[in-house]
């Protein structure tokens, strides 16, 4: 690789047209797509996941999706050494490579590398899933603020998977997790960064959410969840989509309530995701119906960093 090599990262709140997009800019590029979605790479989650289908991958060649098997323990860390090694192979025959998904921690891995984190001690997750479970997830932010009350404050609360990794790495390591952040995690890469973001007004993006989860009612969305509920304490399943059914099969509320807290937790979800992307300030904004001027942003990029 060589900083003739181009990775165009797209990123977005879910729902708001990314899959079309980067198809779309593939075709044009002649080149491949790498999934960023943390939970696309599992084979068995697919309706909740909103996982393209092989018609609507439109013939582009798409890495990281249906990669792995929900037995599999897999984290940005390890996405980030793959990833990593496939762009070596891809940068030979691509000057550019599509990169999207809405999984910020897992655009960072592979943007800018991740901390060094402890090894986590066996069984401690394990426990800290079955925690989750039983007791819910106020208990364990409680924990969280008395060993780390400084990544306390930051994290968001209501993000079980955030909340369980910090619990982790302070109990197996002794220390805080926020001890570990501060260290310098940016590593260079020998390949140009031209980041994307794409959204829509609210209301529009809002309305296509609720549209996308009557959808995957639709096509079977409970069927899958019942399906998964031998993992259910599988972190990847932690998750807008999935905890909601998992609840409503534990007769916790009525269907009704369940596809109500379903489209709302989606919406916040997709709240959370922008208030993530918009602190970066390399990302430049588009609707994504703004394809020409995406590409001739693109063609500037490439103009000026190559």
């Amino acid at each position: 690789m060589n900083k003739r090599n181009f990775l165009v990262v797209v990123v977005g709140p879910t729902a708001v047209g990314k899959t079309d997009f980067c198809v779309q800019l593939a075709r044009h590029f002649q080149t491949q797509i790498i999934s960023m979605d943390s939970r696309q790479f599992f084979r068995e989650m697919s309706i909740g996941t909103a996982k393209p289908s092989p018609q609507e991958q439109g013939g582009v060649v798409h890495h990281f999706i249906d990669s792995h098997s929900i037995l599999e323990e897999y984290n940005a860390g390890a996405f980030e050494a793959d990833a990593l090694r496939l762009l070596q192979e891809l940068f030979q025959t691509h000057e550019v490579v599509i990169a999207t998904g809405g999984s910020g921690l897992y655009v960072r891995a592979l943007c800018e590398g991740l901390d060094e984190m402890p090894e986590i001690l066996p069984g401690i997750r394990e426990e800290l899933t079955w925690r989750l479970a039983q007791e819910g997830l106020p208990s364990l932010v409680a924990q969280l603020q008395q060993l780390d009350p400084e990544y306390a404050g930051q994290v968001d609360p209501q993000n079980p998977q955030r909340v369980v990794r910090a619990l982790e790495v302070c109990l197996s390591s002794g220390q805080p997790y926020s001890s570990f952040r501060t260290k310098s995690a940016e590593r260079e890469r020998d390949f140009q960064l031209i980041k994307i973001g794409l959204n829509r007004d609210r209301a529009e993006l809002y309305d296509r959410i609720n549209q996308r989860m009557d959808l995957m009612l639709e096509q079977g969305l409970l069927e899958e969840v019942k399906r998964l509920l031998p993992y259910r304490q599988h972190q990847a399943l932690q998750t807008v989509g999935y905890s909601e059914l998992f609840a409503y099969l534990d007769g916790a509320y009525p269907f009704e309530e369940a596809v109500r807290l379903l489209k709302r937790n989606s919406r916040r979800y997709a709240k959370r995701q922008l208030t993530w992307f918009t602190r970066d300030q390399d990302i430049r904004w588009f609707h994504p119906e703004q394809f020409d001027e995406v590409l001739a942003y693109i063609r500037q990029e490439m103009a000026q960093k190559g």
